[in-house]
């Protein structure tokens, strides 16, 4: 069976379902349509499909990616909210799932629970992708993923330091670098801890594949000859303890001394929105080393491949 056999028809509801070698051909597929974007080169894969978008949460980088990306590849896509929606009535959602999927080729879901996310997928033949959960967020991994490879030509053997809400892109981060072969580093205070399910499979593939997932509350320590410097807010949507956060990650700033411990090289990411004098400096976002802009950018290839891969 080919790869794209493989992964035809397939959910994307967290990278912990997809091996290494699935999610470089993916990453390879996004390398390959951004070329053609670039080129202004036609890849319409998907004409005449139509792809839904429920969105519970505020987003920018995701609502745009996807539909600009749906619309490179040909497709229609329909934006919706749960407020516009007879769920709103208290609609079940496998009811609601049943309808769509009877009307287009793929859904695309941002939404609160992982379990939602999962319940439409049981009930919907057609692919489900998860845009974001508070689990788990796998299109920002692979556009991270993605956004590595371009700047540091690997993954494997790279050192990847977190600095930010042990939240749904932290635990992406650890999955991606345990199945990639990249170590690991979360700096959060003492006191906050990633979800132990994604801590447990992180530690497991990380194991097999010779690197590490190690979560301390040194900054330096994870800082230290890192090649992938990568902040994210304190306060992740939905939380309600901002100013204890504020409070508890106030030394765990990413500015010019403390990139400095990294290696002269490392890149800055940040999946943002970013809180400027935050969790980072404007200094260090604008600064050389900051890729952020080219991450934002490669979420649109990389949503464009799990697209084109997976819709029948």
């Amino acid at each position: 069976m080919s790869m794209r056999d493989r992964l035809r028809g397939r959910d994307f509801l967290t990278l912990m379902d997809f091996s290494p070698v699935e999610i470089n051909f993916i990453l390879d597929t996004a390398a390959d349509l951004k070329r053609k974007w670039m080129r202004k080169e036609p890849h319409a894969y998907l004409q005449g499909r139509t792809i839904a978008m429920i969105f519970e949460k505020h987003s920018t980088r995701t609502r745009f990616s996807f539909q600009a990306g749906i619309a490179h590849l040909g497709a229609q896509s329909f934006y919706a909210t749960p407020e516009t929606m007879q769920l709103a009535r208290g609609e079940p959602i496998k009811d609601t799932a049943r309808i769509i999927d009877r009307y287009c080729d793929a859904l695309v879901i941002r939404t609160y629970g992982q379990e939602i996310v999962e319940e439409y997928a049981k009930y919907m033949s057609n692919p489900v992708v998860n845009a974001l959960t508070d689990l788990v967020h796998p299109c920002q991994g692979l556009a991270d993923m993605l956004t590595i490879r371009e700047h540091k030509g690997k993954l494997e053997g790279l050192k990847l330091a977190y600095v930010g809400d042990p939240w749904n892109v932290c635990h992406t981060l650890m999955v991606c670098g345990s199945l990639m072969g990249m170590d690991v580093y979360v700096a959060i205070p003492k006191g906050w801890k990633p979800n132990k399910r994604i801590a447990d499979f992180a530690e497991a593939n990380a194991s097999r594949r010779g690197s590490r997932i190690v979560v301390t509350d040194d900054l330096k320590e994870a800082l230290s000859e890192a090649d992938v410097v990568y902040a994210n807010t304190y306060h992740s949507m939905g939380h309600k303890d901002i100013e204890e956060r504020k409070k508890a990650f106030a030394k765990y700033q990413i500015n010019s001394e403390t990139l400095g411990w990294a290696k002269p090289d490392a890149i800055f990411m940040h999946c943002l929105p970013g809180y400027r004098g935050e969790e980072m400096t404007d200094e260090v976002i604008e600064g050389p080393q900051s890729v952020v802009f080219d991450e934002g950018e490669n979420r649109m290839h990389t949503e464009k491949a799990v697209l084109a891969l997976m819709v029948p």
